[in-house]
This record gives structure tokens, C-alpha cells and sequence, in this order.
């Protein structure tokens, strides 16, 4: 973890803090993040912080491991957390899009590097920032173990900031999930949602700029103004304005997906696929873990759509089947298996905090069929 590259002797780090970058409050902040870094270590961390790589062991005890990547961002997003002056939520997002991709190919996430570009380095902003990280990281299991702060002057304004995320994971090769598994019958196991995640952003900020909505207004009253008292607002955004639920962090999967494959397989029914339902929903997403000839078909009655989603689409005339195509439609994750597992499985959710229901099954299509269809 380490701050912006500069020359640190005499004149010419004095040169380097008149062209815009301070040394001193990237090493400041750096120290300010110790704490956060060092709570998501794992026992197979090799040394600290400090170095110019970071070393990691393979879990002990694996018979043929093989690693699996990701690598992502916030989005848009970020703007959202500018605008709110809330740098302690988006952390969570860019884990979350990192290992819960991960967990789809079956793989248990073990540690994680971030980039965060700012115009300024403000110590405690960017100590809050890898905080967030931080925290995303013990909720998916994985240790924080690197990162690159890098101030960028005269490229991005002082407030601004971006970020991406790296994260590596392990999975038996005879563990892998690879899309291949699925088979016609098989039930679509959906698991809620926490709101937008981190998708879609672009067109949420155009549509609130549009329509002028403050981000401060109370976000129950405008769901009441906009969709009427028939479609109240979930309990958890009671008190919030536009602003905090439009920031709402994407929920972590990855324990509860590999917690749930553990719980299948005591049930003699082995989890066939995990779909993470990102950019694309629903229609972009599902076809990506069944094998060619086969489709997913979902009942989008059987779960509640977001209220949030359902305010994007009224403001933005979007129908439901485009809010599903457009954000992740309420679902998260949606897991492929047997009929034999569907208890377990939305059992397991529920000991993992997480509502879960049967939300479709796995099809045969003809040629040029359709991969994913309502009804």
C-alpha cells in the first residue's frame, strides 16, 4: 500500500509539492490505513506493508488448487459519494464486484489489492476510502494485502477520486465452475438484491439531473410523490434521502455462495452454476453459466422488485422487463441446481442473512432460440 512515487530529498521534493502532489500526506495516510489493512489479514500473509509486492501462500493443504481473478471498479458511482461528501460505503462496492465474480467460477476469495486515483490526497478521505475496502474484505474473507494511492494533479479535480479493485481467489481444479454443469430441469435459485449495487449509474444520474431531484430530499416522501402509497419504500431506507439509498452498498456473497455449495453438497445435489447479475441483469447475465442449448427462464412475479428500481423506471419510462435488463432486477445472485437442492439452498441463504427464492429453471432451446425469457 503505498502513496504517489516522488523524489523525497531537498529541492526536489519541494518541486514535486509545488506541482501539485505532497508526499507527506500520501505517507500520512498510508500510516491512517494501517489499522484497516491489518484486520483483514489471513494466516497465509507473508509479510506487511511497506514492501514494493506483496506475498501470499496457497491455503495449505490442496490437492490441485488453481487461482482465479477479477479485476473491477465502482462505476459512476463514485459521483454519487463526491456529491454526498460519503467516502465510507464504496469500498464495499469494489469488493463486492471483484469477489463476488470470483465466487461464480466456485472460487473462495483470498486477497485483494485496490488503486485509488485522487486529485488531492487528503489523508483521512483516503483512509476512509481503504477503511470501506477494508471492511468489504472481511465480509468476503479475503485479506487487503496492496494498493497504489497516486494523486493526480491538473488531471482530475481536487474532490475527485477513482478507484479499482483486484482481487485473486482459489478453487480445487475439480471445484471449478466453468458453465458447463447445467442441465434442462434445473431450478434458478435468486438472491436478493441490497438495491442498484454498482450498475447503471450513468443512467441514474442523468435521469435525477434531469428531473432536478436534490439528492437530500427524503427518499420515502418521493417514492410516496412519484409512485403513489401502493409501492412503499422498503424499512431499512425509513429517514434516508435520495442521496444515502442511491449509495447503498452492493452486498458480498461470496461466504454465503460457498457456504450454500457446502450445504448442497451434504444434500447430494452439487451446485451446477452462479451467476453474478451485474452490467447486462438478468438477460446479459444467466445465459453466461449454461452451456449451449440450454436457457434460463424466470418468473419475475415470484420476488419483489426494489423501489428504488421501480422510481428509476417511472422517472425514466423504463418497463420492468428494462429495469431487469438495465440493473440486477432484485436478484444479486442467482444459482443453478438440482430440484433436490432448493430447500437446502434457500435454507442456507436464510442462515446467511439473505432472502432467497425459486426464481426460474434451466431450459432446452431450439436453434436460435431465446437464452433467457420471461413469463
Amino acid at each position: 500500500m503505498s502513496p504517489s512515487a516522488g523524489v523525497k530529498s531537498g529541492g526536489a521534493w519541494d518541486a514535486y509539492r509545488n506541482a501539485g502532489v505532497d508526499i507527506d500526506a500520501g505517507e500520512r495516510a498510508v500510516e491512517l490505513m494501517r489499522a484497516s489493512v491489518a484486520a483483514t489479514r489471513r494466516p497465509e500473509v507473508i509479510g506487511g506493508l511497506g514492501g514494493f509486492a506483496s506475498v501470499m501462500a496457497l491455503p495449505a493443504g490442496m490437492r490441485e488448487p488453481v487461482l482465479v481473478s477479477s479485476t473491477d471498479g465502482v462505476g459512476t458511482k463514485t459521483a454519487i459519494a463526491m456529491a454526498l461528501g460519503r467516502y465510507d460505503t464504496v469500498g464495499q462496492d469494489l469488493v463486492a464486484m471483484c469477489a463476488d465474480d470470483l465466487v461464480c467460477a466456485g472460487a473462495e476469495p483470498l486477497f485483494f489489492l485496490d488503486y485509488i486515483a485522487v486529485g488531492r490526497l487528503y489523508p483521512e478521505r483516503v483512509a476512509t476510502l481503504v477503511g470501506s475496502i477494508a471492511d468489504g474484505c472481511g465480509m468476503a474473507g479475503c485479506s487487503l494485502i496492496g494498493g497504489e494511492t497516486a494523486e493526480h494533479p491538473g488531471l482530475m479535480e481536487p474532490d475527485e477520486f477513482d478507484m479499482a479493485g483486484f482481487c485473486v481467489g482459489v478453487v480445487e481444479r475439480d471445484r471449478l465452475l466453468d458453465g458447463t454443469a447445467a442441465r434442462p430441469g434445473d431450478v434458478l435459485i435468486g438472491i436478493a438484491s441490497s438495491g442498484l449495487h454498482s450498475n447503471g449509474f450513468s443512467l441514474v444520474r442523468r435521469i435525477v439531473d434531469e428531473v432536478e431531484i436534490p439528492l437530500d430530499e427524503g427518499y420515502a416522501e418521493l417514492v410516496g410523490r412519484i409512485l403513489g402509497p401502493a409501492t412503499p419504500s422498503e424499512p431499512e431506507t425509513a429517514g434516508l434521502p435520495l442521496g444515502e439509498v442511491l449509495l447503498t452498498p452492493t452486498r458480498i456473497y461470496s461466504k454465503a455462495i460457498l457456504a450454500l455449495r457446502a450445504q448442497l453438497d451434504e444434500a447430494g445435489a452439487p451446485l451446477a452454476g452462479v451467476a453474478h447479475i451485474t452490467g447486462g441483469g438478468l438477460p446479459g447475465n444467466l445465459p453466461r453459466v449454461l452451456p449451449e442449448g440450454l436457457g434460463a427462464r424466470v418468473h419475475p412475479a415470484v420476488w419483489p422488485m426494489p423501489s428504488v428500481m421501480r422510481l428509476i423506471g417511472a422517472l425514466s419510462g423504463l418497463s420492468d422487463a428494462e429495469l431487469r435488463s438495465t440493473f440486477n432486477g432484485g436478484l444479486g445472485m442467482v444459482c443453478v441446481l438440482p430440484e433436490a437442492g432448493v430447500a437446502a439452498a434457500i435454507s442456507s441463504c436464510a442462515a446467511s442473512g439473505f432472502n432467497a427464492w425459486r426464481v426460474g429453471e434451466v431450459v432446452e432451446i431450439g436453434a436460435g432460440g431465446a437464452r433467457y425469457s420471461e413469463t
